[in-house]
């Protein structure tokens, strides 16, 4: 993979000039893009959901993310009078660029929520620049929303923030609407800040960055007329960001987990809210380090076209792991994190000095996410282990998102590029099982599972018939799975370990150690090792090559994984799994295995060289 030197590659991202000249580097690529009329933005060929118009406006829009702040905060940019101007030409029913009629459910109403947010903190430069049948156009258009009806999820503070911009610039707006929405939404609250992006469904990005942010946002606009809901908007976000703080390493990255990681830098844009809405819980110095230094990480990804316009996927360009909503302008949506561009420069934001990381614990129990987390600061690592979830939804690979048995910032995650045999699968962090006709089952829900400190237990239906109970003993660099399968069919199993990439363009030399024998396989190069020992049940470890594109970190990669079959029965099986970056350590930690025991029908895991005991548990039970 060739890495393209750009100019935002080189960017410091230290001062606010910085931050602002980032702007700039990110959206000025997309002039050549936009329609003759200014209200779309055509890049490239690949489709979503949606039609291409829809996906053109979608991407005008996505760009004030980034832009209303820029300008809002005194900055400058030569495309915002021609962004001013294809909010003319969309809002015009009589311009062939209109943007259309909004129907319920319709992508639109997404895209909408920039403009309420847009008309609220840069009200001279957006309304004050349109004539008084302009705003009546513009006005119009937006009030479809309320009208409309939209998924019972965060779709529901679109409507919220459009009338917020309404309401700011004395546009009339719906007041029922907001209330309606924002009592609906109290639903999804589970606890210690934590939301569900809908009822009974996953606790992932959209809670920091919709539904966090978009309540953050209200709380600053409303203070004085809703104190009520502002205090409680901004103590949930407080409480909020001490779990979430424990998803960012010490260089930046942050946890790769669940879907529409193609927002990349919206990772951070939690954060963002946090300043703008002067949530003073956290030092101003960390709220800055957290922002900038996820800013930073990410611009030194190849995740850019060489004409500087983002692409669709994670720490590369990947079509593979994309959503079934991503159009080739949907990762602008990673624009929500200069919000705090409207800021002005005497901002005790801009002017605090940028601190690093405060002192964390090495363990996270989140129980509302369902994840403990595991932090190796020393190497910014963090691993977090999932126990699973009660239901499913149909979004693109639901499994490899939601699923798997760990979650790194290093290693990322791997979703099936097909449905064929363990290289199409990619099952890393994952118990695959098969009839033995290669084609492979993983864990999509769970029927029950329980968090008790470092150890989740999980059980699931593969099949009616298949029941696996899995232990999971949380850990850096080393982690114990334990699955007990009772099964009614002849089964394949393959338990994977962490994808390691075959490749780095920072480190080298590329040459690496392979090793494999009968109950372990190791794979360690300049960058990391990744590696799986077999401590109990019969099977065969084996270095899996899975498909090319199949990682979000790596475009080619190694499995370490065990192998076995079964017959119908009960059957045990215990798997160390070892996963860390750098060299150093490396093989002197794969030495230091746990190993297993039976003592009375007991499992006992421990160590080998300290004898600390891992887990214990009954192969009677």
């Amino acid at each position: 993979m060739h890495r393209i030197e750009l100019p935002i590659v080189s960017n410091p991202i230290r001062s606010r000039e910085d931050v602002q000249q980032a702007v700039r580097q990110l959206v000025e690529p997309l002039k050549r893009h936009y329609s003759k009329g200014f209200a779309r933005v055509q890049l490239g060929n690949t489709g979503a959901s949606y039609e291409a118009e829809v996906a053109g406006f979608e991407g005008f829009s996505r760009v004030l993310w980034g832009m209303a702040p820029l300008v809002a905060g005194g900055g400058e940019s030569d495309m915002w009078d021609d962004m001013v101007q294809g909010i003319r030409n969309g809002t015009d029913p009589s311009h062939e660029e209109y943007w259309g009629i909004i129907h319920d459910y319709d992508q639109r109403i997404v895209e909408m929520a920039a403009f309420g947010l847009s008309l609220a903190i840069a009200p001279d430069k957006l309304w004050g620049a349109l004539s008084p049948q302009e705003q009546q156009h513009f006005v119009d258009w937006l009030s479809q929303i309320n009208r409309c009806k939209a998924y019972d999820c965060n779709w529901l503070f679109f409507a919220v923030m459009v009338n917020l911009g309404l309401k700011a610039v004395g546009a009339p707006y719906d007041e029922a609407v907001m209330e309606g929405n924002l009592d609906r939404m109290d639903a999804f609250y589970l606890s210690d800040g934590w939301y569900a992006d809908g009822v009974k469904t996953h606790s992932d990005y959209y809670v920091p960055f919709a539904i966090h942010y978009y309540s953050l946002f209200y709380a600053k606009l409303m203070e004085r007329e809703d104190p009520v809901r502002s205090k409680l908007y901004k103590g949930r976000a407080a409480k909020f960001a001490k779990d979430f703080i424990y998803w960012f390493a010490e260089d930046g990255s942050a946890l790769p987990y669940g879907r529409s990681l193609s927002y990349r830098f919206s990772q951070s844009a939690f954060w963002s809210a946090m300043i703008y809405a002067e949530v003073d819980t956290m030092p101003v110095g960390e709220l800055k380090g957290l922002v900038l230094r996820n800013l930073r990480w990410w611009f030194k990804q190849p995740i850019f076209q060489t004409d500087g316009t983002l692409t669709i996927g994670y720490a590369y360009p990947n079509l593979v792991m994309a959503e079934n909503y991503n159009s080739p302008v949907s990762p602008y949506w990673a624009l929500k994190s200069f919000l705090p561009l409207a800021l002005p420069d005497e901002h005790p934001f801009w002017q605090a000095e940028e601190l690093p990381l405060p002192q964390l614990e090495r363990l996270s129990v989140q129980q509302a996410p369902h994840l403990v987390i595991c932090r190796q600061p020393e190497k910014s690592h963090l691993v977090a282990f999932n126990s699973g979830h009660f239901s499913s939804n149909e979004h693109t690979h639901t499994s490899a998102k939601y699923e798997k048995f760990a979650y790194s910032n290093f290693f990322g995650f791997s979703v099936p590029r097909a449905e064929w045999g363990l290289g199409q699968g990619a099952f890393d962090s994952m118990l695959a099982l098969s009839e033995g006709d290669n084609l492979y089952r993983v864990k999509r829900k769970s029927e029950e599972y329980t968090i008790d400190g470092s150890t989740i237990y999980t059980r699931w239906k593969p099949w009616g018939d298949v029941e696996v109970k899995t232990w999971i003993v949380a850990g850096a660099p080393w982690h114990i799975r334990v699955h007990r399968i009772q099964t009614s069919r002849v089964l394949d199993a393959a338990d994977g370990g962490f994808a390691l990439g075959l490749e780095n363009l920072d480190k080298l030399p590329r040459h690496g150690i392979h090793s494999v024998d009968e109950k372990s396989a190791f794979a360690a190069y300049a960058w990391g090792a990744s590696g799986i020992r077999l401590l109990y049940g019969a099977g065969q470890a084996e270095l899996i090559y899975p498909n090319a594109n199949t990682n979000l970190m790596n475009t080619r990669t190694i499995i370490p994984t065990v192998k076995l079959s079964m017959q119908p029965g009960v059957h045990w099986m215990a798997t160390a799994v070892f996963g860390e970056p750098g060299s150093d350590t490396c093989e002197q930690q794969w030495a230091d295995e746990p190993v297993a025991s039976i003592e009375d029908e007991l499992l006992i895991i421990a160590f080998k060289r300290s004898g600390k005991v891992l887990f214990i548990h009954n192969l009677t039970q």
